[in-house]
């Protein structure tokens, strides 16, 4: 047998004991396995960060917030008619929507450059309607 097997075992076994600790789900977090940091704020206009989009069931159309700073965004639309949708159009060539027809929720990564966004329900434009700041 060779002499360096010993101490191998021994490190190898180090090493994996020390991958084990605080990476389980729920855990107060640890290299392994705990979530990665997230921001809410929008303020920071970081992938994480979340925009709120909504339609229906009425002839209710909106979004929050409506200012935010220029970043990368999730927009999560819930469209809860089908006879209306939400989209959302502006600079940086940003258009995405919904679809009239169905219902449900939706998500969209966006881009959102300085400047005034619009979103409307494209059935109803000139009552649904709103805007977002980004600033």
């Amino acid at each position: 047998m060779n002499r360096l097997s010993p101490v191998i075992v021994v490190a190898a076994a180090a090493v994996t004991a020390a991958g084990c600790g605080g990476g389980s789900k729920g855990g107060s977090g640890g290299a392994y396995g705990a979530p990665p940091p997230t921001t809410t704020s929008a303020e920071t206009g970081t992938a994480s960060d979340t925009l709120s989009g909504s339609v229906g069931p009425g002839f209710d159309i909106s979004m929050d917030p409506t200012t935010v700073v220029a970043g990368s965004y999730t927009l999560k639309v819930d469209d809860q008619a089908s006879s209306h949708n939400f989209h959302l159009s502006g600079p940086g060539g940003v258009d995405v929507k919904t679809e009239i027809g169905t219902t449900g929720t939706t998500t969209f990564k966006v881009t959102l450059q300085k400047g005034t966004y619009t979103f409307v329900c494209d059935a109803h434009p000139s009552s649904m309607n709103g805007t977002l700041t980004v600033s």
